[in-house]
Protein backbone atom coordinates (compact mmCIF):
# COMPACT_ATOMS: atom_id res chain seq x y z
CA UNK A 1 0.00 0.00 0.00
CA UNK A 2 1.39 3.51 -0.88
CA UNK A 3 0.89 6.40 1.61
CA UNK A 4 1.28 10.20 0.96
CA UNK A 5 2.37 12.30 4.40
CA UNK A 6 1.08 15.77 3.46
CA UNK A 7 3.48 17.17 7.34
CA UNK A 8 5.24 20.60 7.43
CA UNK A 9 7.02 19.38 10.65
CA UNK A 10 9.88 17.77 9.17
CA UNK A 11 11.14 15.88 12.27
CA UNK A 12 7.25 14.46 12.60
CA UNK A 13 6.69 13.48 8.91
CA UNK A 14 10.45 11.83 8.55
CA UNK A 15 9.52 9.68 11.91
CA UNK A 16 6.25 9.26 10.61
CA UNK A 17 7.43 7.92 7.07
CA UNK A 18 10.38 5.80 8.96
CA UNK A 19 7.62 3.43 11.13
CA UNK A 20 5.28 3.46 8.14
CA UNK A 21 7.88 2.20 5.75
CA UNK A 22 9.50 -0.95 8.33
CA UNK A 23 5.47 -1.85 8.26
CA UNK A 24 6.33 -2.43 4.99
CA UNK A 25 4.15 0.43 3.03
CA UNK A 26 5.60 2.47 0.27
CA UNK A 27 5.52 6.22 1.92
CA UNK A 28 5.87 9.76 0.31
CA UNK A 29 6.52 12.78 2.02
CA UNK A 30 5.89 16.44 1.01
CA UNK A 31 5.58 19.50 3.23
CA UNK A 32 2.91 21.88 1.84
CA UNK A 33 -0.74 21.98 0.99
CA UNK A 34 -0.25 22.73 -3.04
CA UNK A 35 2.14 20.25 -3.19
CA UNK A 36 0.02 17.76 -1.14
CA UNK A 37 -2.95 18.66 -2.94
CA UNK A 38 -1.08 17.94 -6.89
CA UNK A 39 0.48 14.49 -5.43
CA UNK A 40 -3.16 13.52 -3.89
CA UNK A 41 -4.84 14.23 -7.25
CA UNK A 42 -2.59 11.83 -9.22
CA UNK A 43 -4.80 8.77 -7.82
CA UNK A 44 -1.65 6.88 -7.15
CA UNK A 45 -2.30 6.55 -3.12
CA UNK A 46 -4.13 3.85 -0.96
CA UNK A 47 -4.24 7.10 1.65
CA UNK A 48 -3.27 10.43 2.70
CA UNK A 49 -2.18 11.42 6.15
CA UNK A 50 -2.97 15.45 6.42
CA UNK A 51 -1.90 17.70 8.64
CA UNK A 52 -4.68 20.70 8.99
CA UNK A 53 -1.97 24.04 9.19
CA UNK A 54 -0.07 24.00 6.29
CA UNK A 55 1.53 26.13 4.37
CA UNK A 56 0.53 26.94 1.23
CA UNK A 57 -3.18 25.54 1.48
CA UNK A 58 -4.54 24.43 4.83
CA UNK A 59 -5.31 20.75 5.05
CA UNK A 60 -8.77 21.77 5.14
CA UNK A 61 -9.18 23.30 1.71
CA UNK A 62 -6.65 20.05 0.45
CA UNK A 63 -9.35 17.88 1.49
CA UNK A 64 -12.11 19.35 0.37
CA UNK A 65 -10.44 20.19 -3.25
CA UNK A 66 -9.59 16.39 -3.23
CA UNK A 67 -13.09 15.40 -2.38
CA UNK A 68 -14.96 18.13 -4.57
CA UNK A 69 -12.45 16.98 -7.64
CA UNK A 70 -14.02 12.86 -7.28
CA UNK A 71 -11.13 11.51 -4.87
CA UNK A 72 -12.17 9.11 -2.29
CA UNK A 73 -8.92 7.99 -1.08
CA UNK A 74 -9.10 7.82 2.71
CA UNK A 75 -7.80 10.54 4.75
CA UNK A 76 -6.63 10.73 8.09
CA UNK A 77 -6.32 14.36 9.36
CA UNK A 78 -3.48 15.43 12.04
CA UNK A 79 -3.79 18.60 14.11
CA UNK A 80 -2.06 20.98 16.86
CA UNK A 81 -5.71 22.59 17.51
CA UNK A 82 -8.39 20.40 20.03
CA UNK A 83 -12.15 20.41 20.82
CA UNK A 84 -15.36 19.18 18.78
CA UNK A 85 -15.54 21.87 16.15
CA UNK A 86 -12.05 21.38 14.77
CA UNK A 87 -13.17 17.84 14.25
CA UNK A 88 -16.18 18.28 13.00
CA UNK A 89 -14.55 20.76 10.28
CA UNK A 90 -12.16 18.35 9.53
CA UNK A 91 -14.76 15.45 8.86
CA UNK A 92 -17.33 18.15 7.30
CA UNK A 93 -14.84 18.46 4.50
CA UNK A 94 -14.52 15.20 4.02
CA UNK A 95 -12.08 13.54 5.68
CA UNK A 96 -12.79 10.18 7.19
CA UNK A 97 -10.76 9.96 10.56
CA UNK A 98 -8.90 12.85 12.09
CA UNK A 99 -6.11 12.51 15.53
CA UNK A 100 -5.07 15.29 17.41
CA UNK A 101 -1.28 16.20 18.66
CA UNK A 102 0.66 14.62 20.49
CA UNK A 103 -0.52 10.83 19.42
CA UNK A 104 0.62 7.67 19.66
CA UNK A 105 2.44 6.44 16.45
CA UNK A 106 0.74 2.95 17.27
CA UNK A 107 -3.00 4.60 17.72
CA UNK A 108 -1.69 6.20 14.08
CA UNK A 109 -0.52 2.65 12.83
CA UNK A 110 -3.84 1.21 14.07
CA UNK A 111 -5.88 4.45 12.43
CA UNK A 112 -4.28 3.65 8.98
CA UNK A 113 -4.98 0.11 9.04
CA UNK A 114 -8.17 0.40 9.77
CA UNK A 115 -9.07 2.71 7.11
CA UNK A 116 -6.90 0.72 4.53
CA UNK A 117 -9.48 -2.09 5.83
CA UNK A 118 -12.96 0.02 5.02
CA UNK A 119 -12.26 0.94 2.03
CA UNK A 120 -13.05 -0.52 -1.07
CA UNK A 121 -12.74 -3.88 -3.21
CA UNK A 122 -11.33 -6.00 -0.70
CA UNK A 123 -11.99 -4.62 2.59
CA UNK A 124 -12.47 -7.67 4.83
CA UNK A 125 -9.81 -7.72 6.83
CA UNK A 126 -8.95 -11.48 6.02
CA UNK A 127 -8.79 -11.68 2.56
CA UNK A 128 -9.28 -15.71 1.82
CA UNK A 129 -8.16 -17.66 -1.73
CA UNK A 130 -9.00 -21.50 -1.63
CA UNK A 131 -5.92 -22.41 0.74
CA UNK A 132 -4.59 -19.25 1.47
CA UNK A 133 -5.34 -16.53 3.95
CA UNK A 134 -4.06 -13.41 3.92
CA UNK A 135 -5.13 -11.48 7.86
CA UNK A 136 -4.33 -7.65 6.91
CA UNK A 137 -5.21 -6.55 10.50
CA UNK A 138 -2.75 -9.02 11.80
CA UNK A 139 -0.36 -8.88 8.90
CA UNK A 140 -0.51 -12.31 8.82
CA UNK A 141 -0.77 -15.22 6.05
CA UNK A 142 -1.31 -18.79 6.75
CA UNK A 143 -1.87 -21.65 3.78
CA UNK A 144 -3.47 -24.63 4.71
CA UNK A 145 -3.76 -23.22 8.47
CA UNK A 146 0.06 -22.97 8.62
CA UNK A 147 1.87 -19.59 8.93
CA UNK A 148 3.87 -18.47 6.83
CA UNK A 149 6.43 -15.98 7.52
CA UNK A 150 6.76 -12.94 5.52
CA UNK A 151 8.94 -9.84 5.13
CA UNK A 152 6.87 -6.74 5.29
CA UNK A 153 7.65 -6.11 1.88
CA UNK A 154 6.91 -9.65 0.54
CA UNK A 155 3.50 -8.84 2.60
CA UNK A 156 2.97 -5.47 0.59
CA UNK A 157 2.92 -7.64 -2.36
CA UNK A 158 0.83 -10.30 -2.17
CA UNK A 159 -1.42 -8.42 -0.52
CA UNK A 160 -1.74 -6.26 -3.62
CA UNK A 161 -2.63 -9.62 -5.33
CA UNK A 162 -4.96 -10.70 -2.63
CA UNK A 163 -6.82 -7.76 -2.74
CA UNK A 164 -7.41 -8.12 -6.69
CA UNK A 165 -7.60 -12.63 -6.72
CA UNK A 166 -8.22 -13.98 -10.47
CA UNK A 167 -7.42 -10.38 -11.63
CA UNK A 168 -4.24 -9.58 -13.24
CA UNK A 169 -2.08 -6.79 -11.68
CA UNK A 170 0.91 -5.11 -13.64
CA UNK A 171 4.56 -5.17 -12.50
CA UNK A 172 4.02 -1.08 -13.17
CA UNK A 173 1.05 -1.20 -10.77
CA UNK A 174 2.74 -3.15 -7.82
CA UNK A 175 5.67 -1.09 -7.68
CA UNK A 176 3.24 1.95 -7.77
CA UNK A 177 1.60 0.73 -4.25
CA UNK A 178 4.08 -1.05 -2.82
CA UNK A 179 7.59 1.05 -3.40
CA UNK A 180 7.60 4.63 -2.71
CA UNK A 181 7.73 7.75 -5.78
CA UNK A 182 11.67 7.91 -4.93
CA UNK A 183 12.43 4.37 -6.02
CA UNK A 184 14.49 4.43 -9.22
CA UNK A 185 16.06 0.86 -8.79
CA UNK A 186 15.39 -1.70 -11.21
CA UNK A 187 11.89 -2.54 -11.91
CA UNK A 188 12.71 -6.35 -11.76
CA UNK A 189 12.59 -6.25 -8.10
CA UNK A 190 8.81 -7.52 -8.54
CA UNK A 191 10.40 -10.07 -10.21
CA UNK A 192 12.25 -10.67 -7.20
CA UNK A 193 9.92 -10.76 -4.66
CA UNK A 194 7.39 -12.90 -6.75
CA UNK A 195 10.39 -15.49 -6.67
CA UNK A 196 10.11 -15.16 -3.33
CA UNK A 197 6.44 -15.33 -2.44
CA UNK A 198 6.43 -18.52 -4.38
CA UNK A 199 9.21 -20.48 -2.44
CA UNK A 200 7.70 -19.66 0.87
CA UNK A 201 4.18 -19.97 -0.19
CA UNK A 202 4.15 -23.40 -2.39
CA UNK A 203 3.45 -23.62 -6.11
CA UNK A 204 -0.14 -22.81 -7.95
CA UNK A 205 -0.45 -19.64 -6.36
CA UNK A 206 0.85 -17.19 -8.28
CA UNK A 207 0.21 -17.08 -12.25
CA UNK A 208 2.63 -15.58 -14.53
CA UNK A 209 0.27 -13.72 -17.11
CA UNK A 210 3.41 -12.79 -20.05
CA UNK A 211 3.78 -9.29 -20.78
CA UNK A 212 0.67 -8.62 -18.52
CA UNK A 213 1.84 -8.65 -15.29
CA UNK A 214 0.85 -11.69 -12.06
CA UNK A 215 -2.21 -13.27 -11.07
CA UNK A 216 -3.37 -14.98 -7.75
CA UNK A 217 -5.31 -18.05 -8.32
CA UNK A 218 -7.24 -20.61 -5.83
CA UNK A 219 -6.23 -23.92 -7.86
CA UNK A 220 -3.20 -24.34 -5.59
Amino acid sequence: MRLLIVEDEKRLALSLARGLTAEGFAVDVVHDGLEGLHRAGTGTYDLVVLDIMLPGMNGYRVCSALRAAGHEVPILMLTAKDGEYDEAEGLDTGADDYLTKPFSYVVLLARVRALLRRRGPGASPVLRLGRLAVDRGARRVERDGTAVQLTAKEFAVLEQLAVRPGEVVSKAEILEHVWDFAYEGDPNIVEVYISALRRKLGPGLIETVRGAGYRLVSGG
